[in-house]
């Protein structure tokens, strides 16, 4: 995690599509325009992303941020938002991206166009992007939520399941296979199932619902998304079951603190989003200084307060660590995202 302390300072509000219309023509040309997509508009974890761009683009001066994206997780919406940026001769493209190929065509298109396009937490296919910022490492972050699932349970042992967002999302279904990776080294620990939730309070909710009926012996369940961690926390209240089922997974402190409270959860992990949107926009914004067309391996790029990301194999470069929260700091992180 890196200084918690920059977090405090006043950010600027996100800047929509309809606010760059607003802008004149002279005016736009003497920025950097980076458009910041996300999966969907209303998410916690991205609205916190956003407020990193904001910070660094303060810092950097003379960059505007659009902070934009579809009102539901879909491909088509996201597909949409990038057109429009096309069509608006944004300087750079930095997208989570709900699926990694049907984003390729249109964000192919824009690179063509001169834009420079990097995807973060959910990877685009190599052919829609100049590289790919992981927040974490894929296996550390497999490795996380098998290690808190199995923390929560006696002894390590129980039956848990993994409620994920889409069935399409690139991150979550790394990290799903890195959990399988991993379950060797959770001997206790059995997978019995996999849902989706589509990053839906009401979808994941009901999911979880569900799945406390069909498997009436799980007793820990792992949702990689910040939005179906909340929501099955939520289900496993209601269903009276704290104490018996417990959720864990990647969320926000703001919005798990009620659940380390009443101990739907135990614990959960998650790197910073505020860092992650800003070091998203420092890269950003050193590919369109630098003029860059390509990003080799092992090239080393700025991103100010976070240091220099190394690009490894295939474009792609990691972030930090995830950190773990629990009753002994939760109060503390809830205050700053």
């Amino acid at each position: 995690m890196s200084v918690f302390s920059k977090m405090l300072l006043p950010v600027a509000m996100a800047v929509g599509l309809t606010a760059v219309c607003a802008i004149t023509p002279a005016a736009a040309q003497d920025k950097v325009r980076i458009a910041l997509v996300v999966k969907s508009l209303g998410n916690g974890f991205f609205e916190a992303a956003n407020r990193g761009a904001q910070e660094a683009a303060k810092e950097l001066g003379g960059v505007e941020i659009i902070y934009t994206g579809p009102t539901t997780t879909s491909a088509e919406g996201q597909i949409e938002v990038i057109n429009a940026l096309i069509s608006q001769k944004v300087d750079a493209i930095a997208v989570s991206a709900n699926d990694p190929d049907a984003l390729v065509p249109a964000l192919s298109k824009a690179m063509q166009r001169g834009i420079k396009v990097i995807s973060w937490d959910s990877g685009v296919s190599a052919k829609g992007r100049l590289m790919h910022l992981n927040p974490s490492s894929n296996q550390l972050i497999g490795n996380i939520n098998l290690k808190l699932a199995a923390a929560a349970l006696p002894d390590g042992k129980g039956d848990a399941a993994i409620l994920s967002a889409t069935a399409t999302s690139t991150n979550q279904n790394i990290w799903i296979e890195e959990m399988k990776k991993a379950l060797p080294n959770y001997p206790g620990l059995k997978i019995v199932t996999t849902v989706y939730g589509d990053d839906l309070s009401d979808k994941s909710y009901r999911e979880t619902q569900a799945l406390l009926k069909t498997y009436p012996q799980v007793k820990a369940i792992i949702a990689p998304t910040s939005v179906g961690i909340v929501a099955a926390a939520q289900a496993v209240k209601d269903a009276g079951k704290i104490g018996e089922v417990y959720v864990t997974g990647l969320g926000l402190p703001s919005e798990m603190a009620g659940a380390i409270k009443s101990g739907a959860s135990k614990s959960f992990a998650i790197w910073n989003p505020i860092d992650l949107g800003y070091t998203a926009t420092m890269l950003s914004y050193d590919l369109v200084k630098g003029k860059m067309t390509s990003v080799p391996e092992g090239a080393k790029l700025k991103a100010g307060r976070m240091g220099e990301i190394t690009v490894g194999k295939g474009g792609e470069a990691a972030m930090g660590d995830p950190f773990t929260y629990d009753a002994s700091n939760i109060d503390q992180f809830a205050k700053i995202f």
